[in-house]
């Protein structure tokens, strides 16, 4: 005898919960946009039909189980002539079955449903442990912690208790959904009951001096215990073989204090979840400036930083006229050497061409967009140099998920504006909700209040509208993207500005003399590379094309495990264009590109192209696309194919310059050793790649 009603249904736990009609729907629905699909109507019927099924099929008195239900919802979808979408639908119910068994391993409950590499890197990293170091949250009430720590900050401002809850809700709302992520040390830190820090990164001033030396050690230390990552300009040490009077010797350097800060950085592990970072700058005028460019030549030297130099304009010009260059003494502000000019912008080409680094930062050009210069001159970035600074300033980061902001294969502006303001009212409140490590930090945030709101997923939006990332309408669409959100953004941050007052040292800053009345914080976009983020969310990183379809993230080290991705857009296009099998998938993994691949129709490849598919130039004119509407900087990195030419180094950098980029980083594939994207899997990556996918398919699970 079937049963009357569904009332209940007993999930794989064994719970019984109410049973809901509207998750089949949800779920078929799904299927069928993946495989291009617009008859939501249809899905609806369906599951009607789908719970027929069950209540003839399930014995009175029994409670149906999910896979139950879901062995009817694949028998009505064969039965009704939906072939494709029937297999979109098990190939997806396969897929999380074994994700499923792979997470149980874990020991984290999934209650998002999320891909296997979000839960490795949120277990590892983010969730709450008790002191015994057994995780004791899940990703949910992750982040309902941190949202609910954020609204908060609301008190301050009177804002009605009702509204605060509406805020929470909202800022919960938009974090799970992977619309928004704040940047790490917020989610790892925000509502824990710690004093550890919610910014991302810092700058600290180097004095020449060893009291002055050793206390910006122990400052680093203190910021990267708490998940920050610091930046460093080394110019005012005084050179190798200059003197010192109060000892009665010789100084040995910037390079050799580098090291000192490289060791400490090496046995301080941020927070108990991540090695600590920094960047290490050194102006071009620096006598030392030609060891500096040689200092990471040996791989895995001063492996806990990145190095940029400081290129000026006036070096810039020496080099186009090739003509000597000076430096300069810090200690006393005076030449002490000569040098032709193309020699060190030679070495730093070579260097560049050998192993990615140093990489290069434009300091005048940053101070130019300096908008507090009566508060001194930016001389470093944060690691990975999207964020210059001034002394002890910090930055709160947070990137949108340009890949969600899109509607029947349209940009949904009202939705991205939405967004916007949504999330520059969350970073303000996380300055507001800040503790910070040292009493310079905290003064001197309050005086310009710097957030930098970004982007990820920009790859994932080209492709849902159709567009190549390496063609002008991808760059078109770049600025045109980020015009919107830096101009919602500034807007938001006059608005709060109005009603909280501007940061402290509004008066003399860029914007009175622009003629703003109010600007709450004195810049509001950044664009960050967006790493744990980005596979938090399951999107693409930052502005970055994708760097494959299919590809292993080498974070054994930091993680304790590799992460093999695959794109699940390219996914779900493959099953809707009937493509898609094992073998397909097994040819993907072991290439970088999908252009050889024959089996895949021209209109994949054309929209699918991948970091090695783009040349050089494009790469620098997407990145300066995003520049000219970011107040801060943009980290990106131009690939190079193994054959590459310190020539085309040479042209990467000086199309960067002119076409108005903050600096430049560029990476030549296999110039080292170990590197942290690689497409060389072995025949077990391959297994793992076809048993896991990174983002999982766009089908919801029941």
């Amino acid at each position: 005898m079937a049963i009357k009603e569904l009332k209940k249904i007993k999930k794989r736990d064994g719970r019984i919960v109410p049973f809901d009609r509207e998750k089949i729907e949800n779920a078929i629905w799904k299927a069928a946009q993946t495989l291009g699909g617009k008859d939501k109507k249809m899905s609806e019927e369906l599951s009607y039909k789908v719970v027929e099924v069950v209540k003839n099929e399930v014995p009175a008195g029994e409670t149906p189980t999910v896979e139950q239900v879901q062995d009817c919802v694949e028998k009505v979808l064969i039965e009704g002539g939906h072939a494709r979408t029937a297999k979109c639908y098990i190939l997806y119910r396969q897929k999380r079955a074994e994700i499923r068994k792979t997470k149980s391993l874990l020991g984290i409950e999934d209650d998002l449903k999320l891909s296997l590499n979000a839960i490795t890197v949120l277990q590892k990293r983010y969730l709450m442990r008790d002191e015994n170091g057994r995780v004791i949250e899940t990703p949910k009430q992750m982040f309902e912690r941190v949202a609910k720590a954020i609204a908060s900050a609301e008190s301050k401002f009177k804002t009605p208790p009702k509204e605060r809850k509406e805020l929470e809700d909202e800022f919960f709302k938009m974090m799970s959904n992977f619309e928004f992520l704040p940047n790490s040390p917020t989610l790892m830190n925000a509502g824990t009951g710690t004093n550890l820090s919610l910014s991302a990164c810092f700058v600290l001033p180097v004095e020449d001096s060893i009291e002055g030396i050793f206390e910006s050690v122990k400052n680093m230390a203190i910021i990267q215990q708490s998940g920050g990552g610091t930046g460093f300009n080394f110019s005012p040490l005084r050179p190798a073989g200059d003197i010192v009077k109060k000892a009665s010797g010789v100084a040995s350097g910037p390079i050799s204090f580098m090291k000192v800060f490289n060791m400490a950085t090496e046995i301080i592990k941020q927070g108990g979840k991540r090695r600590g970072a920094s960047m290490s700058i050194l102006r071009v005028d620096h006598p030392d400036i030609l060891d500096f460019i040689v200092c990471k030549e040996t791989e895995g030297a001063l492996n806990n930083f990145n190095i940029s130099v400081a290129l000026t304009d006036k070096f810039m010009n020496a080099v186009e006229k090739n003509i000597d260059f000076e430096l300069v003494n810090p200690r006393y502000g005076k030449p002490v050497k000569r040098i032709m000019a193309r020699a060190i912008w030679n070495l730093i080409i070579t260097m560049a061409w050998k192993n990615g680094e140093p990489g290069v930062i434009f300091i005048d050009r940053i101070n130019k967009a300096n908008p507090t210069p009566e508060l001194g001159v930016i001389e470093a970035t944060n690691p990975c140099g999207e964020q210059p600074l001034l002394p002890y300033e910090s930055c709160n980061l947070g990137s949108i998920n340009l890949g969600k902001m899109i509607k029947d294969e349209k940009v949904d502006w009202n939705k991205l504006g939405y967004t916007v303001r949504l999330a520059i009212r969350f970073l303000d409140n996380v300055i507001e909700m800040n503790k910070f490590p040292l009493k310079e930090l905290d003064v001197m945030n309050g005086k310009t209040r710097k957030i930098g709101l970004g982007i990820m997923g920009f790859a994932d939006m080209l492709i849902q509208l159709g567009i190549p990332y390496n063609s002008e309408e991808g760059v078109k669409t770049a600025e045109k993207v980020m015009k919107f959100i830096t101009d919602e953004g500034r807007k938001m941050s006059e608005e709060l500005g109005k009603q909280r007052g501007s940061f402290e040292n509004f008066k003399g800053s860029v914007w009175e003399k622009k003629g703003y009345k109010h600007m709450r914080n004195a810049t509001v976009t950044t664009i960050a590379p967006t790493g744990t983020i980005g596979v938090i969310a399951g999107c693409s990183q930052g502005c970055e094309p994708l760097f494959a379809i299919s590809y292993i993230r080498n974070v054994q080290e930091t993680i304790g495990s590799n992460l093999v991705y695959v794109d699940p857009i390219f996914e779900a296009k493959a099953i809707m264009d009937g493509i898609y099998d094992d073998e397909l998938m097994k040819n993907i993994s072991m290439e970088s590109s999908i252009q050889s691949i024959k089996k895949i129709p021209e209109n994949i490849k054309k929209v699918f192209v991948t970091a090695h598919d783009i040349s050089p130039e494009w790469h620098v004119k997407m990145q300066a696309a995003f520049q000219k509407y970011t107040d801060n900087a943009v980290s990106k990195t131009v690939n190079f194919p193994n054959h590459a030419t310190p020539q085309d180094i040479e042209g990467a950098y000086w199309l960067a310059y002119k076409l108005g980029c903050k600096g430049l980083t560029v990476y030549r594939d296999g110039s080292r050793q170990y590197q942290i994207l690689t497409t060389k899997s072995s025949k077990k990556d391959i297994v793992s790649i076809l048993a896991s996918s990174s983002g999982g398919c766009t089908t919801c699970e029941i």
